[in-house]
């Protein structure tokens, strides 16, 4: 619970700024750290642009989902957006993970592959088993070094094009498009680098991206960089919601209901706004650490002492996907979560054009 208090506190340091003395006083201290971590990652990828570090390249098609911030932009849904998209083109499809929060320890991880799904949440970490069980025409391979899994699915010659999770700041593997995800509010977090604000690099890294996807906004785009195209998406909550034994009925049927939803993803409170949009009535709310345990006993005994009063909980299918019923004596339901991309076809012909111009 202690590390949840923490990244709490450290996304509403960088996102909101100051509020005390003493809060501006550590933001000051952690500065210097900021630049030697920026200047770390700069070094890295100049010696990755100059070719002093080498990058594997596939032989397949392989498109980098990432971003430049930390966290909360919503790279899952844009993940399984592009997974759907190509399925639907008739491409065999794979997707390529760290399997951040899984237990799995191995070289390579197969969590799903033409057979069904071969591992679960807890041993592949929540968003491989996520996208796995949302796409059973997928592969979802899981691997610390990514080029081993890159390389099993070369050698087994039964996919298409591979999806790298997470993947903008992996430069061990070339990748034919890179896109990155940027929040609309705060494209850029405060400005620094981790551990004094939020960015995984200095921004000018941007500049090694080929498309932009601005989310958490809808309408007409208006251009950050000149030079690269940019899309606007928001995420939209499904029209229904599932219990933990997979019986779905309407959200709207919550609505009235006194309900505690929870949450261990990046940006917890923007699910929360986002039911509230919805109409939905939350008497309380709970904020966990991004890949919070769920088998810890601390966890849980937070989520009973607060159901005093309550009608249901909800929480989100990255969080479900941990979860069974048994855990809980109140009704406990997910909803999904979608990216809907404005100027969807243009999207798609511009990333089409990327991918294989080589």
């Amino acid at each position: 619970m202690m590390i949840s208090r923490l990244s709490r506190f450290h996304y509403n340091l960088v996102r909101f700024g100051a509020k005390t003395p003493l809060e501006s006083l550590l933001l000051f201290t952690l500065i210097p750290l900021s630049i030697l971590y920026g200047i770390i990652l700069w070094c890295r990828n100049l010696f990755y642009d100059l070719g002093l570090s080498q990058s594997y390249v596939s032989k397949l098609p392989v498109i980098s989902i990432g971003n430049i911030t930390a966290g909360g932009t919503g790279k899952t849904p844009a993940v399984d957006f592009l997974v759907k998209e190509f399925i639907r083109q008739g491409k065999k499809t794979a997707v390529v993970s760290r399997g951040y929060g899984g237990t799995f320890s191995g070289r390579v991880g197969v969590v799903s592959d033409s057979s069904g799904i071969t591992m679960d949440a807890v041993s592949s970490g929540d968003e491989p088993f996520l996208l796995a069980n949302r796409n059973p025409e997928c592969s979802v391979v899981i691997a610390k070094k990514r080029v081993d899994a890159v390389r099993k699915l070369e050698n087994e010659n039964q996919v298409d094009v591979i999806i790298l999770d997470d993947g903008f700041q992996h430069r061990a593997l070339r990748r034919d498009v890179d896109i990155v995800l940027l929040d609309a509010v705060q494209p850029f977090g405060n400005g620094w680098p981790l551990p004094a604000g939020n960015l995984r690099e200095f921004k000018r890294g941007i500049k090694r991206s080929d498309l932009l996807l601005r989310t958490k906004c809808s309408g007409d785009v208006t251009p950050i960089f000149e030079d690269r195209p940019i899309f606007n998406c928001h995420h939209r909550l499904s029209d229904n919601v599932s219990d933990l034994n997979g019986n779905s009925l309407p959200i709207s049927a919550l609505q009235g209901k006194q309900i505690l939803a929870f949450s261990g993803i990046a940006n917890p409170e923007s699910f929360f706004d986002d039911l509230e949009g919805i109409g939905l009535r939350l008497h309380e709310t709970i904020s966990f650490a991004d890949h919070v345990d769920y088998s810890d006993s601390s966890v849980m005994q937070k989520l009973l002492s607060k159901s005093a009063d309550i009608d249901a909980m909800v929480t989100t299918e990255k969080d479900a996907v941990k979860l069974v019923s048994d855990m809980f004596e109140l009704p406990c339901y997910y909803v999904p979560i979608d990216m809907v991309i404005s100027n969807v076809d243009e999207f798609i012909e511009t990333l089409s054009k990327h991918i294989w111009r080589k």
